[in-house]
């Protein structure tokens, strides 16, 4: 019996503040779903100084069934190009602009993510996709001194 006394208070709970969500910052932070379903994300401070779109063409092309989270309150200037590679990947992709997903640099600008629970230890995309510096078949530039006398000669 006390169920039923319950019901008409968690029914008018509901109405006034919506649906009870379960970890809502966690939601937040990763835009909308859960870290464990996290393949890999972007910082905001990542994306606005590398261009990641080839680090990200390689997860959508071994997770094409994966979606990708965009943060919407960023520039279109930024998120462009990855909007054109998720589709030229025909991956599915969802733009969040909800006031929730900030754009400070800790925050996150793009999340590709799972469908379930996936566990994935490093999500960073610095991390599982390094940058490549040097281009192939370019010489290093040498430093120091032995740099300096391999020029000598």
């Amino acid at each position: 019996m006390a169920d039923k006394e319950m019901q008409p208070v968690d029914r008018i709970q509901s109405a006034m503040h919506g649906t009870p969500q379960l970890h809502p910052d966690e939601q937040n932070k990763y835009l909308g779903t859960f870290r464990e379903r996290v393949e890999v994300a972007v910082t905001v401070y990542q994306i606005k100084r590398h261009h990641y779109v080839d680090q990200l063409s390689l997860a959508f092309t071994a997770h094409p069934d994966y979606r990708l989270y965009i943060n919407g309150n960023l520039d279109q200037d930024i998120l462009g190009p990855y909007l054109q590679a998720a589709a030229k990947a025909n991956v599915q992709f969802t733009i969040k602009t909800d006031d929730s997903y900030r754009t400070g640099d800790e925050n996150y600008a793009l999340v590709f993510t799972a469908a379930t629970a996936i566990n994935q230890d490093v999500i960073d995309i610095d991390q599982r996709y390094p940058l490549n510096t040097a281009q192939p078949g370019t010489p290093q530039k040498s430093t120091g001194l032995f740099g300096k006398l391999k020029k000598l000669f």
